[in-house]
């Protein structure tokens, strides 16, 4: 983990360091091969639009009304870029998360019904269970150090294998975990070639020998799947049994066991990984500020009285909820947001092409000084009030018709984990070890979050 650079105030959490001036094609290669967000310019940060050229012309937009033109009002116009599919497509094939036009609505409308408040309200108690075993293993370190990151990535898998394939030993968890890490680590990284706009048919050297995890993981959860609709209803259904039985309402159009597949490892890689970053930014935050912590620890501590949260405590949460809220702003887990435009248009008075790069850098958009007081402080109360937030200025999610499907599901399932563990420890940082965050498919704390750990009134 990198120390603190000498010009980096001491009084704020890390940041990516941006770039103050222009960059030539070298530097901007090394660049991303470190982290593709020191690509942003510091002006992004202070300006509602920054454009160039380097292969094919761009845009960055950091303005709340064209955000919602690009999400929302002229979405049709803003299809998901050429190296987003390329990335992703080789392991969730055309799910809900890549897929367009028609295509992606029938799959959003028989999807929908299986994230209502009341289903995801019913998967709450898995994640209390999570919690649980989470509180456990951390008992094991207090007095030490331990990497929180690790602990939330596990914790946030065990959630969503137990929601997606519950009791099914035709699932091999492990195994999938393995190769989803693996390609996020190495595959799904963005490439310098990707961010010149070189076309998708150049090869990308780290996407060449992905193959044979994504096949063997593809397999598994299609038998897995041919094994639950042989055997029959369950009880309590878990994400696959609502999935299966999922139709389009204007249709009836049911998913292919292929289209299952991917739209199961869309929520099985997204389902974790965001909840696991933004967990772990949350704990490192609150190591970061122990007048945040004690006031969150607090709270919990009077709605809990020392047991793990369930979805009826989180009405009583509000804080634990506010510091979650704030993690997604400073730390994104989809830092950076690529469209390609199809047709004119206009975005704050700027020309827009057909062809164009339409680049959301989610990172900058919230720490943008014409959108937030002080951007780069940490200060869970500016959710105190959610009417005060722009829609369009706080995008942890995305925004508009193609907003995440399961946001609901990881904000539940954050703060049940977040205020289970305040509840009990408290967390210290550890002396000259900070996480750095580095985009790779998403921003994670490269190097871990690591923290000491001691018990609630040491």
């Amino acid at each position: 983990m990198a120390l603190r650079s000498a010009d980096e105030p001491a009084h704020l959490p890390v940041q990516v360091p941006l770039h103050t001036r222009p960059m030539g094609v070298w530097e901007s290669f090394t660049t991303t091969q470190r982290n593709v967000l020191e690509l942003i310019p510091e002006i992004a940060t202070r300006q509602p639009i920054v454009s160039g050229r380097t292969v094919k012309r761009w845009h960055m937009v950091m303005d709340p009304g064209a955000n919602r033109r690009i999400l929302k009002d002229r979405l049709e116009i803003y299809p998901k870029s050429d190296v987003t599919k390329m990335i992703l497509g080789p392991a969730i094939g055309q799910s809900l998360f890549i897929a367009e036009g028609a295509h992606w609505l029938w799959q959003r409308r028989a999807a929908a019904p299986a994230f209502s408040p009341r289903h995801v309200e019913a998967l709450a108690p898995v994640m209390t269970a999570a919690a649980e075993r989470a509180a456990e293993r951390v008992s094991r370190v207090v007095g030490g150090v331990a990497d929180l990151n690790a602990e939330m990535v596990a914790t946030t898998f065990e959630v969503i294998a137990d929601v997606t394939f519950s009791g099914d030993d035709a699932f091999d968890r492990a195994a999938v975990h393995r190769a989803i890490d693996g390609y996020i680590a190495s595959t799904a990284r963005v490439s310098f070639l990707d961010i010149v706009g070189a076309p998708p048919w150049v090869p990308r050297p780290s996407r060449l020998f992905s193959g044979g995890a994504m096949r063997q993981m593809k397999a598994m959860a299609d038998r897995a799947i041919e094994h639950r609709r042989g055997a029959g209803a369950r009880t309590v259904p878990d994400l696959l049994d609502l999935l299966l039985d999922a139709a389009d309402p204007e249709t009836g159009r049911k998913m292919t066991t292929e289209e299952l597949r991917d739209n199961l490892l869309t929520f099985i890689v997204a389902g974790h990984e965001t909840t696991a970053l933004a967990l772990s930014w949350a704990l490192y935050l609150c190591a970061f500020d122990p007048a945040v912590q004690d006031r969150a620890a607090a709270e919990a501590a009077a709605a809990l009285g020392g047991r793990a949260a369930t979805v009826a405590d989180l009405p009583a949460l509000p804080y634990c909820r506010r510091i979650i809220d704030e993690a997604l702003r400073l730390y994104p887990p989809a830092a950076f947001l690529s469209r390609t435009a199809i047709a004119e248009d206009q975005l704050c008075d700027r020309e827009v092409r057909p062809g164009d790069t339409i680049m959301l850098p989610i990172y900058a958009l919230h720490r943008n000084h014409l959108l937030w007081p002080d951007p780069h402080r940490f200060d869970p109360d500016r959710f105190a009030d959610m009417k005060t937030v722009d829609r369009f200025a706080y995008l942890p999610f995305g925004g508009g018709p193609r907003i995440c499907i399961g946001a609901s599901f990881a904000l539940q399932e954050a703060v049940i984990i977040l205020a289970t563990l305040l509840t009990r420890f408290r967390f210290m940082p550890v002396a000259g070890r900070r996480p750095d965050p580095v985009l790779i498919l998403t921003l994670r704390p490269q190097g871990g979050v690591w923290l000491q750990v001691a018990g609630r009134g040491q």
